[in-house]
């Protein structure tokens, strides 16, 4: 960055390559080093979607999720999808962490913000995977919960993996289907979200990757949060799934639907074509 112009491929090289820890010490020791915050230098020096990309790189993971859900929710309209995506996909640990985050950086809960933007069943929803609820039975759900919610956020994941094919067995379809046919609108979406995430995690952000590319424009917020998100957790099976699915390595649909320095950046977290 020093000097005229900017080495945005060395940025790419050092930053792609590290964990979210080591980003957090390359923060700190820049800080020692020069006097000065990388992530103001980084925002005077860099632009558009590679900015926000490398941004969104140096924040410490669960911030960023953290951070991720405000912005979901403030404004006008709410992102439910990006709602439902973090909330169903990350560990009992996790959410438990984000709350505490949450609530230090905006001084409301995020229960307290799900509640002010959503309402009926599918605030529901929301609000019981707030909690760290995975392990903990069903002693601590309200009776206003319906059945679907009280089972799907109180339950251990692999005991939930049982049920749905207990459930296919015996009803003789999968268990979204009957969601869909029961419920509509963003409760429906929810909750079979919920469904697919405990089923298939890696499916479930592959099909999220899908549909932030296809088609006319790109869904960029998306495809940043899942790829800086995921690529230190499950991205080689994220990769795998995609191409079950899709036909397509994840690298090529990147390819051809991002260009330049923001290209580069994130077809170095997806690490590789299949």
């Amino acid at each position: 960055m020093k000097g005229f112009g900017t080495d945005e491929q060395a940025i790419t090289d050092v930053l792609a390559n590290r964990s979210n820890k080591q980003r957090q010490q390359i923060t700190l020791s820049f800080k020692t080093a020069y006097g000065k915050d990388l992530v103001k230098e980084l925002k005077s020096e860099l632009s558009g979607n590679f900015e926000k990309a490398v941004l969104s790189l140096i924040k410490p993971s669960l911030l960023y999720d953290a951070t991720e859900l405000k912005d979901a929710i403030k404004g006008a309209g709410t992102d439910e999808q990006c709602l439902i995506e973090i909330l169903a996909s990350r560990s009992n640990a996790e959410i438990h962490e984000i709350n505490r985050i949450y609530k230090a950086e905006f001084k409301k809960t995020l229960e307290e913000d799900i509640k002010s933007d959503t309402s009926g069943h599918f605030e529901r929803l929301l609000v019981s995977l707030t909690q760290d609820l995975y392990t903990a039975g069903e002693g601590r759900m309200g009776t206003d919960e319906s059945r679907f919610n009280a089972i799907l956020c109180a339950r251990s994941r692999p005991h939930l993996k049982a049920v749905f094919e207990e459930y296919r067995q015996i009803c003789k379809h999968d268990i979204e289907k009957s969601i869909c046919r029961e419920m509509s609108g963003n409760l429906e979406r929810g909750m079979v979200a919920v469904v697919k995430c405990l089923r298939n995690t890696p499916a479930f952000f592959a099909e999220r990757l899908y549909k932030s590319m296809k088609g006319m424009g790109t869904d960029d917020r998306t495809l940043v949060r899942i790829m800086v998100s995921r690529c230190e957790v499950d991205m080689l099976d994220i990769r795998a799934e995609f191409k079950k699915l899709y036909g397509k390595s994840l690298y090529t649909f990147i390819s051809g639907d991002t260009s330049g320095d923001y290209k580069k950046l994130l077809l170095q977290l997806c690490g590789g074509n299949d």
